[in-house]
């Protein structure tokens, strides 16, 4: 398992532990966040970009699957609303590495992590190209108008999904 902090930030050298800004976690204590290898892909976005990012489950049904993804073998689709798309090209990204043995899992869906200590980076990684990263992954981007009608029906579908920054999309109107 290998572990990451995405950040816009260059050169942290040392994570400490924060209090969550999240209501619906425990804020007595502080945390380092971590985003797990295989969901690395929700966060490689501008910070305040929001997205719609899903994925086939075990579970999910196939007509789920071909509905939202196709009939290719792709790993996820991230949608992203269109007027993200130059930010999201002049954005570098900077992607940290963590020793993973002081980290629990916090959310297994959500590829989360935190850890109740100190901790400084045994790598870092500098993401200067982000369309091409999803596309390494093999992660289908999607530029649409707005995000609600996804955020609607994926939430309702078999599939898994991460669904971020979505105070800062487009008004549902639109």
């Amino acid at each position: 398992m290998r572990l990451f902090h995405v950040s816009e930030e260059k050169d942290i050298k040392v994570f400490e532990p924060r209090t969550p800004y999240r209501k619906d976690i425990d804020q007595s204590k502080g945390m380092v966040w971590a985003i797990s290898e295989e969901r690395i892909m929700n966060f490689l976005t501008p910070r305040n970009c929001p997205r719609v990012v899903y994925h086939k489950r075990s579970d999910s049904t196939s007509e789920d699957v071909e509905k939202y993804m196709g009939k290719r073998d792709l790993n996820a689709v991230m949608a992203i609303e269109q007027k993200w798309f130059k930010e999201i090209i002049d954005t570098k990204l900077y992607i940290y590495e963590f020793d993973t043995e002081n980290f629990e899992l916090q959310d297994e869906n959500a590829g989360y992590y935190i850890s109740y200590k100190t901790q400084i980076p045994v790598k870092v990684t500098e993401i200067d190209d982000l369309f091409q990263e999803l596309f390494k992954r093999n992660i289908e981007v999607r530029l649409v108008p707005s995000l609600w009608y996804l955020f609607d029906e994926i939430k309702e579908s078999s599939l898994g999904y991460s669904m971020c920054r979505m105070g800062f999309a487009q008004d549902r109107e639109k």
